[in-house]
């Protein structure tokens, strides 16, 4: 999604700390060189105009101007190949085709904002953009918008909002928020393993070889021969943990570690150590070091932000994308 999207999740976050649409914005893949100053005119040459036409969704032109001004918000090095200037002028173009691919199927599957909906979603980024101290001056500005794009990005939040209600109503926001409440409040834990990776297409025999071969590892730990973080920095595949002694550091019960780690660590309390667990990066041996409580949260006051954590669970936006592509007419003019 284009990055003004998360712009209008600022008082759901505010309210719940967490960013809320299932797609982070697409940050334009920075090069391996220092970032130096640098801007647009270094990713797209000045003889594109920008009133040229860079693509178009559906029959709406996405201009290379709009392209600018998004390059514009971050610095890039002054030397680039052009072949990594074409990556990242393909990166934020598809951006913003994205961010019209979901506008125009908002439009399509949601009835029209009204205007006291849109009145009040305006005093509510207001106020929230006060506990910034930001004005709405200075936020257009800062994102180089005009008002009129700020007014659509507003109504597709509240159509996307409008969206997720009818997929998800109350009752059955409530049976989620139920079944991740652990989540919810924040509770996170902090665990280290040992990770014997495997291939995608290992066979029976490989799986059952790394699980006993962590058996016996686990074995050597409980009759105190070696320590678990001893065994992780000689034994497990993990390049970024197994330094550490297999330390991974806190994390929530979702989106940071596969679901069959966290469910198992989450069911551990601290300093036990788990069995096999697999995941579809191997298996692992895993030790909770630390447990932080969290705080108990109320439905009622996020139930807005349990929805939109269950799109992203259920990859909502980049399978309505998916869809969107295969269905739209796009031409994309600027290589």
């Amino acid at each position: 999604m284009n990055a003004r999207w998360l712009i209008l999740t600022i008082t759901a976050s505010l309210a719940f700390g967490t960013p809320l649409f299932a797609q982070a914005p697409k940050a334009p893949p920075t090069p391996a060189l220092p970032a130096v100053g640098g801007s647009s005119g270094n990713i797209i040459p000045v003889s594109y105009s920008n009133e040229q036409v860079a693509a178009t969704v559906n029959g709406e032109k996405i201009f290379v101007g709009d392209i600018r001004k998004l390059l514009d918000r971050q610095p890039y090095p002054l030397s680039l190949t052009e072949a990594q200037k074409k990556e990242i002028r393909s990166t934020v173009l598809d951006s913003l085709v994205e961010d019209a691919l979901m506008r125009h199927y908002l439009a399509k599957n949601v009835p029209q904002v009204s205007q006291t909906d849109f009145n009040k979603a305006v005093a509510e980024l207001q106020e929230a953009l006060k506990k910034l101290n930001k004005t709405y001056e200075a936020f257009l500005k800062e994102e180089g918008q005009s008002e009129e794009q700020l007014r659509r990005d507003i109504i597709a939040r509240l159509q996307w909002k409008n969206i997720l209600l009818r997929m998800l109503p109350d009752d059955k926001a409530k049976a989620y928020y139920d079944a991740n409440k652990i989540f919810f409040d924040k509770v996170e834990v902090r665990a280290s393993h040992i990770m014997i990776q495997l291939p995608d297409n290992a066979s029976k025999e490989q799986r059952d070889a790394a699980a006993q071969k962590l058996l016996v590892l686990r074995q050597e730990i409980a009759a105190g021969k070696a320590t678990f973080e001893d065994l992780a920095k000689q034994h497990s595949d993990c390049v970024v943990s197994k330094g550490k002694g297999g330390d991974i550091g806190k994390f929530p019960y979702k989106f940071i570690v596969y679901p069959e780690f966290s469910s198992a660590a989450f069911a551990m309390k601290v300093g036990d150590i788990s069995g096999v667990v697999t995941t579809a990066k191997g298996v692992h041996l895993i030790k909770v070091t630390e447990r932080t409580p969290g705080v108990a949260s109320n439905f009622e006051l996020i139930k807005e932000a349990v929805r939109e954590i269950w799109a992203q669970d259920e990859n909502l936006i980049p399978r309505i994308l998916a869809e969107q592509r295969k269905l739209g007419d796009i031409r994309v003019s600027l290589q």
